[in-house]
């Protein structure tokens, strides 16, 4: 039996001449209290989402006026999700052993800051630096906020808010790239930056006020560093690689051999310490259980999929079809829409029926399917189909997202739910990661040669571009007919990386497809917390309840041995 695996446990029993108010199990919390609890962590998701969604429909601006280059523009977005990527199973990890709603204010507060910071910036290479420091902040509301609410509703529960959480996720997505472009076309691209600072100060003050959690008990915190600056050396330099791979040096190359190898044997080394040590970053009896080992499969396939391709979105809009910042937000509402009515509409039906395998199989042939459609689009495309193939690929991620970090919740045992997903949520945002790496270097070379290509074939010099063929232009200093060139060039290039990510669609879809269901539990977090403190206190006591509540407890232990890792809850104690 993996001990990564929850039974629904029966409440301790007590003898009735021994009962007390303490001994009782706690009461699930009230439709208010729920609430009062979501409304602090929906703000500090909000906070998240809106610090980088603000600046994506600005960025081809921002990377223009900073003179930066393709690479440049892939490394603003790669420096956060690298910093996020890593820190995310640090921060899990973190929340099984201290103090949840301290930790989401240090990263609220760590993510604003450093945004601020990068409002500041003159020059490309400070301001990755600071995106890279914001995505610590980042990897910290990704993996605390998704905790939380595992704290305090139960997985069975989850998909009645999942409208809200939809609905917060949708206006942070939508609005802040309509916000960002506004505040580029109208005052500076500096400000993107500082919008999110007092949205900050309000999600502390009200996660102060309303997030109330039981005490944990005091465990000795020990963290795994040899792990963290293994797995951070390792993946940091395969990205370098796969940026730098084809423009710096040769894909085969002696360059390649050095850092592909250096890195797997770094990786592998931090496999080996992650089995060593007490509390590792990333617990490997995890991935014991099919169901975990699917849904980071799955994970990995949709954050390829949906930061690998939707980063590029903007350059499309406005490079392609010469859109402003604030067309460019506007023009991707179609894909928010349809992430946010798919999670919602599913989460609703998952709440009603208990079932979730189906909405996962539905998104994954979406998604699929809206890559193939979006690697149809040219720079002359129709608007209406491009906005159908956007609201098709969006609609798969809102029923996959999501739904794969539930499967895995509600197999896990209440003292692992922190490090199990922060695990998921770590190989999504490494998918990603890769995703904006890989297809970001695949873009610069096929938008080098699509532009080389097209102005040798209009007998025009390509150093008429000014910047050469390397720099993200300006399309609106580029007179005809170089512009319409360029304009053709980014747009097919951009639908290019649409094509090369359908294959992960279709792994997505194989691990879901594998993917036993499990039914939903009806316990949240905290209730199965308070129910094993109770338990506890009870054997202390040496009442007669401490023997009948270690018998109930000895049986639902040698049921849970004698059932699979992933067997349904009806076959399980």
């Amino acid at each position: 039996m993996s001990s990564t695996t929850r039974a629904e446990s029966p409440a301790p029993v007590t003898s009735p001449a021994t009962a007390s108010p303490t001994d009782a199990p706690a009461p699930a919390m009230n439709h208010r209290q729920v609430m009062e609890s979501l409304s602090g962590i929906l703000l500090g998701m909000f906070v998240s989402i809106l610090a980088t969604s603000v600046v994506s429909s600005s960025l081809p601006k921002i990377v223009s006026d900073l003179n930066g280059s393709q690479s440049s523009y892939t490394w603003v977005v790669v420096a956060t999700l690298l910093t996020t990527t890593i820190t995310t199973p640090i921060w899990g990890k973190l929340a099984d052993l201290v103090d949840r709603k301290l930790l989401i204010q240090l990263a609220l507060v760590i993510s604003v800051l450093s945004s601020a910071a990068a409002g500041f910036s003159q020059g490309v290479g400070f301001l990755i630096s600071m995106r890279a420091l914001q995505g610590i902040g980042a990897g910290g509301l990704t993996a605390l906020a998704t905790v939380l609410i595992a704290d305090i509703l139960s997985p069975r529960e989850r998909g009645k808010y999942m409208g809200l959480m939809g609905g917060i996720m949708g206006v942070g997505m939508v609005g802040g790239p309509l916000l960002g472009g506004v505040l580029t076309d109208t005052l500076s691209w500096h400000w993107n930056f500082f919008v999110g600072l007092p949205f900050a100060v309000a999600a502390i003050i009200v996660l102060q006020r309303t997030l109330h959690l039981p005490k944990r008990a005091r465990k000795v915190v020990s963290i795994d560093y040899w792990g963290a600056a293994l797995i951070s050396a390792g993946i940091a330099t395969l990205l370098l690689w796969v940026t730098f791979a084809g423009t710096n040096f040769d894909w085969l190359s002696w360059q390649t051999a050095v850092m592909v190898l250096g890195a797997l044997v770094v990786l592998a080394v931090a496999v080996v310490v992650e089995t060593k040590v007490a509390d590792p970053i990333i617990p490997m009896h995890l991935f014991k259980n099919r169901t975990v080992v699917l849904s980071v499969i799955a994970s990995v396939a949709v954050g390829v999929a949906m930061f690998g391709t939707s980063v590029f979105l903007s350059q499309y809009m406005q490079v392609a079809r010469g859109k402003t910042p604030t067309e460019s937000g506007l023009l991707t509402v179609p894909m928010i829409l349809g992430l946010f009515l798919s999670s919602t509409v599913a989460g609703r039906l998952i709440t009603k029926y208990g079932r979730y395998k189906g909405f996962m199989v539905a998104g994954a042939v979406a998604l699929t399917a809206g890559l193939a459609l979006m690697g149809t689009i040219r720079f002359d495309t129709s608007f209406v189909l491009v906005s159908l193939y956007m609201f098709v690929m969006g609609a798969g991620v809102g029923m996959l997202m999501q739904n794969l970090v539930l499967a895995v919740q509600n197999i896990l045992d209440v003292s692992e739910i922190g490090s199990g997903t922060a695990t998921v949520a770590f190989f999504r945002t490494l998918g990603g990661a890769i995703g904006v790496s890989a297809l970001g270097a695949v873009l610069g070379n096929r938008i080098t040669a699509y532009l080389t290509d097209g102005l040798l074939a209009a007998g025009i010099d390509p150093s008429a571009l000014g910047g050469g063929t390397s720099s993200v232009p300006d399309v609106s200093s580029i007179p005809e007919p170089v512009r319409s060139i360029v304009e053709s060039s980014y747009g097919h290039g951009i639908a290019d990386l649409f094509l090369y990510a359908v294959p992960l669609g279709v792994v997505a879809l194989i691990a879901v497809l594998f993917l036993q269901e499990v039914p939903l539990g009806r316990r949240s977090g905290v209730e199965q917390l308070l129910d094993s403190d109770t338990a506890a206190d009870v054997a202390e006591a040496g009442t007669p309840g401490a023997q009948q509540a270690a018998g109930a407890q000895a049986e639902a232990e040698a049921a849970q041995a004698a059932a699979p890792a992933d067997a349904p809850a009806g076959t399980r104690a």
